[in-house]
């Protein structure tokens, strides 16, 4: 595969992961209660980063030619389906819900890993990739902070 068709994919599945978080996060805030409207902010935060990495990767597959992703992964779509049931019977808990996010937060490391490891894209690239994983890395931490404080409640 041309070098140019594999960084619109590796670009793509990276837009594919932020949809995946975006959509994950709005399911998170949805199974928290108002009352733990910190959480709710939280959430909402996350989205938006992801929104913003997304608008970023898409204006990267655009100057190459390709045409951005615009949908999740299937094995997001059974993630959020899972929290959905975890939450039907955890009873909407911060914590079940927190370790969720976490789970997704690895899942989205290990993505931008692979791009990183398993490609030849070029420095440009690469360093708008380090540096959204870097970012991401911070909200991994920031989510297992937060999961960690709950499981002590």
């Amino acid at each position: 595969m041309e070098t140019k068709e594999k960084t619109i994919e590796v670009l793509n599945d990276l837009i594919k992961i932020n949809n995946d978080r975006i959509a994950g996060y709005q399911k998170a805030s949805n199974n928290t209660e108002i009352t733990e409207a910190d959480l709710k902010t939280l959430f909402q935060r996350m989205a938006e980063e992801s929104s913003d990495y997304v608008e970023e990767l898409s204006a990267e597959v655009i100057s190459l030619g390709g045409s951005p992703a615009s949908d999740t992964t299937t094995a997001g779509k059974i993630y959020r389906t899972w929290m959905d049931v975890k939450a039907t019977f955890s009873g909407k808990d911060a914590h079940a819900t927190l370790a969720s996010c976490e789970f997704g937060e690895d899942a989205a490391q290990r993505a931008y890993n692979d791009a990183m490891d398993e490609t030849d894209l070029e420095p440009s690239m690469l360093g708008l990739v380090a540096r959204q994983k870097a970012l991401l890395k911070g909200s991994h931490d920031l989510v297992k902070r937060y999961r960690d404080q709950f499981a002590e409640v």
